[in-house]
């Protein structure tokens, strides 16, 4: 009997241990959520230059073609910081699941489960560098107003 009783507080320890690990998968994935859609928006917009190309004035295709060397490095950082947080999710999901699978062999798992946690945190870094150098290639790209090519033809 109290082996039983020592065996679910010890599996009750390791759900709470577990618990802020699952936190942090809610949260890589709402960021994936986010790149996602940022990802979705850079296609858009170059299949939107990708069609005024095939119809464009002479002038105007190489800033056509800038446009879309701009987007292409968007969307590469973007995979980039996608692969990289996908891969930190897959990492916390092995350090819960070796939580579970070290305590129910008894063997001890905290070397392996502090590498991959730490690995994790290494490659969601690396993540959300290669978000941050996207949101400011965006940003440097970012035109308000009638450019130079509309400002002449009124």
């Amino acid at each position: 009997m109290l082996r039983d009783s020592q065996t679910i507080g010890t599996m009750a320890h390791v759900i709470q241990l577990s618990v802020a690990p699952v936190f942090l998968l809610t949260a890589i994935g709402t960021m994936l959520s986010v790149m996602t859609n940022r990802l979705a928006r850079v296609i858009d917009r170059a299949r939107f230059h990708e069609s005024k190309l095939e119809h464009a004035e002479p002038d105007a295709v190489p800033r056509l073609h800038a446009a879309l060397a701009v987007l292409k490095r968007r969307a590469d950082l973007i995979g980039h910081a996608i692969f990289l947080c996908t891969a930190t999710a897959v990492l916390v999901c092995t350090v819960i699941a070796m939580l579970f699978i070290g305590d129910y062999l008894r063997y001890d798992i905290s070397l392996p489960v502090a590498l991959f946690f730490i690995v994790g945190m290494i490659l969601m870094v690396s993540g959300l560098v290669c978000f941050l150098r996207e949101i400011f290639i965006a940003k440097a790209s970012l035109q308000i107003g009638p450019n130079q090519d509309d400002s002449r033809r009124h």
